[in-house]
């Protein structure tokens, strides 16, 4: 069975996109019209931006966004996924590829997604942090023991645990975790606590215009970050993307999930192999490449 999965944040790079765009009619298409619904040139951001400009968050989850779903309607009559999964931004991009929003309403929440995370991010001096090396009930339980506000966000593979939340909060765990065996607590140059209650002001932003927003259901069942299931029915995606900005992103779990369900072959579709990377440390022995146009 084949698991098709979308990276989020940090798989950008300059110039990404360029070549899908001198070479696909399609892609000219989807990067006109997204500067249209964006309201500023995107592609031209994407093509010509440096790295400081791609890692603003209005630009690059849109940018990711658009890589991945472009690529992904690129595969043509290849994609016939099983099951879909993206992690955290990517979750739009596996309801975009998977037919479940369109592209015109996924672009709008993306980018309502971004200006709201971004929003939120200036009301707190916050961060977050890679733990590596420990296991996720020791990082879990010194979390809860830290004063302020600090929790796990991503569980990204065995070893690798990324914590976020107020910046003072997040550098006392870093110290307690690495008391505790942590070979490395490491800042992450990140613009706020995402997946953390911080997000709160950013989740409510966006819960409205979910809620506005029309889902139908998709062609392949979407592992979403939140429960690590998977799901088909609309209302029960909405209500899992309406948690996802204040909860942690269970890609270990999902990973396990999907191969428990039959999934033989994972396929990464959008920018950079991250989530290739973190396949091979959840479990060795399954199959995982990346989209070929």
């Amino acid at each position: 069975m084949k698991a098709y999965i979308f990276p989020g944040q940090g798989s950008q790079y300059e110039g990404m996109g360029k070549e899908l765009y001198d070479k696909y009619d399609l892609a000219k298409q989807r990067f006109a019209q997204a500067n249209d619904i964006l309201g500023f040139d995107i592609a031209k951001i994407m093509f010509e931006g440096t790295a400081e400009d791609l890692r603003q968050t209005r630009v690059t989850q849109p940018a990711i966004f658009l890589h991945s779903v472009i690529s992904a309607e690129l595969l043509g009559d290849d994609f016939k996924p099983d099951m879909l999964a993206g992690h955290s931004l990517g979750e739009f991009s596996a309801l975009v590829a998977g037919k479940s929003l369109s592209f015109e309403d996924g672009l709008r929440l993306v980018s309502k997604r971004a200006e709201a995370m971004q929003k939120a991010t200036e009301l707190v001096d916050s961060t977050m942090s890679a733990i590596l090396n420990l296991d996720d009930e020791t990082v879990e339980a010194v979390c809860r023991q830290i004063d302020g506000i600090v929790a796990p966000a991503n569980y990204n593979s065995p070893g690798q645990l990324v914590i976020s939340g107020e910046t003072g909060a997040v550098k006392r765990a870093n110290e307690a975790l690495l008391k505790a065996g942590a070979r490395r607590a490491v800042l992450l140059p990140v613009g706020g606590a995402f997946h953390s209650p911080l997000m709160e002001p950013a989740r409510e932003e966006l819960a409205k215009a979910i809620a506005e927003t029309g889902f139908k259901t998709p062609i392949a069942p979407v592992y979403q970050n939140v429960t690590a299931k998977p799901e088909t029915d609309p209302e029960k995606i909405k209500e899992n993307l309406n948690k996802q900005l204040t909860s942690p992103v269970l890609w270990t779990q999902t990973v396990k999930q999907m191969i428990a369900d039959g999934a033989t072959e994972f396929i990464e579709v959008g920018p950079g192999k991250v989530l290739l990377g973190l396949l091979r440390k959840i479990d060795r022995n399954v199959k995982g490449i990346k989209a070929e146009l």
